[in-house]
């Protein structure tokens, strides 16, 4: 009989998004693979998918239906490793595998950033701390994703099983990599743009947390030091159409160019001069993740996510303070200085070796024969006391 493996997040994009890899890891090592989440996206490499109600507010009544749906999956299943993502995957996850964990199931938690961390606001600490201080006691091994929250795991004692470092949900260093600039004239040209145009480059949702307001008060700084400076912003959200009015109002039309929901990032993404992100709070941000891996310099806020990842000066340049202006001189930096800018994209591209696909497998390969090993042995210790 196969050994079954469960996943878990608030959506099924998440699974789609970060870590096939590792559906496929699992079903070619011949498990049965589950998922458990909102969404009917087909997934491959998935043997069962439950379409959850989750919520991603904790406080939304849904989830209480959530959590009995997936107890039920947990208790019927007989799962051998459940492993959950996402805060609220997580939380209804290892609270619904209570009773599984005394039969022998292993339940693994990926946290892709702690919301309270340095820097966050109160409020997070006082509503997400103890939750995860406390469900750490529900969890076999809780993996983390940067430094900051791998040491605030140990030093603050959370309870895990193990607590353990991995370096992100990998990077396809395949799919994102540099292109000549033969390639870059050709692909600026369809979609658009000149062979001298200085483009900076960000994808994420337009929200608060993402913060694309503080790269547009940069611009306003930056359009008339650097004339050929564009802004590609490639995302939706609901402050989409509060940005679109700002860039309006302070005559960025030409400057700032909005993309919108993008299949083609790993395309556009070679053929630009500098990335650049702005959030207030980052796990390990994978599109700086795929710039670096395309050999782009990084001028980005600071936060752990991006600490994590660009060092000031030696691949890019971390703005303190969330400063327009600091941010402005930065990004003129880069345009000015040819040599430099070629330097920090090298850089970044040795620097993003340990996060790309195959390596970040291996780590959680390592991680999981663990627990795959215990399991085969409980099953054999199991079978010896029935024949003994």
């Amino acid at each position: 009989m196969k050994q079954k493996i469960l996943f878990t997040a608030t959506v099924d994009y998440h699974f789609k998004s970060f870590h096939l890899p590792v559906l496929k890891w699992f079903h070619e090592n011949g498990w049965e693979v589950h998922v458990a989440a909102h969404g009917t996206i087909d997934l491959p490499y998935t043997d069962s998918k439950f379409n959850l109600p989750i919520k991603r507010s904790p406080f939304n009544r849904r989830n209480t239906e959530a959590y009995r749906q997936l107890k039920e999956i947990i208790d019927h299943n007989h799962y051998s490793i459940i492993h959950c993502h996402t805060p609220v995957g997580g939380v209804l996850t290892r609270l619904a595998a209570r009773d599984a964990r005394k039969k022998g199931t292993k339940v693994l938690y990926t946290a892709h950033g702690f919301h309270f961390c340095k820097g966050a606001p109160l409020q997070n600490w006082l509503t997400y701390y103890p939750v995860e201080k406390w469900l750490s006691s529900y969890t076999d091994c809780l993996l983390t994703i940067n430094n900051e929250d791998y040491h605030l795991a140990l030093n603050h004692r959370f309870k895990a099983g193990s607590i353990e470092h991995i370096h992100g949900v990998g990077v396809d260093t395949e799919k994102f990599c540099p292109i000549s600039n033969e390639e870059k004239e050709q692909r600026r040209k369809f979609y658009g743009y000149q062979k001298d145009d200085f483009l900076m480059f960000y994808a994420a949702e337009f929200n608060k947390n993402k913060n694309q307001k503080l790269l547009l008060q940069a611009m306003c700084h930056l359009k008339n030091k650097v004339p050929n400076a564009k802004l590609l912003l490639a995302g939706e959200g609901p402050l989409l159409a509060e940005c679109k009015r700002f860039a309006e109002a302070n005559g960025l039309n030409d400057a700032v160019h909005f993309l919108g929901f993008r299949k083609d990032i790993a395309d556009i993404l070679p053929m630009c001069d500098l990335a650049v992100a702005s959030s207030l709070r980052e796990g390990l941000p994978v599109n700086i993740m795929e710039a670096m891996a395309c050999a782009l310099p990084i001028v980005a806020t600071d936060n752990r996510g991006h600490r994590e990842l660009v060092e000031d000066g030696v691949n890019g340049f971390i703005i303190q303070d969330f400063n327009a202006i600091t941010f402005s001189e930065k990004m003129a930096e880069i345009s000015t200085f040819k040599a430099q800018k070629e330097h920090f994209g090298e850089m970044s591209r040795l620097r993003l070796l340990k996060y790309e696909t195959s390596s970040v497998i291996h780590e959680l390969e390592t991680i999981y024969n663990t627990y795959m090993q215990r399991e085969d042995n409980e099953t054999q210790n199991q079978y010896n006391r029935a024949y003994i």
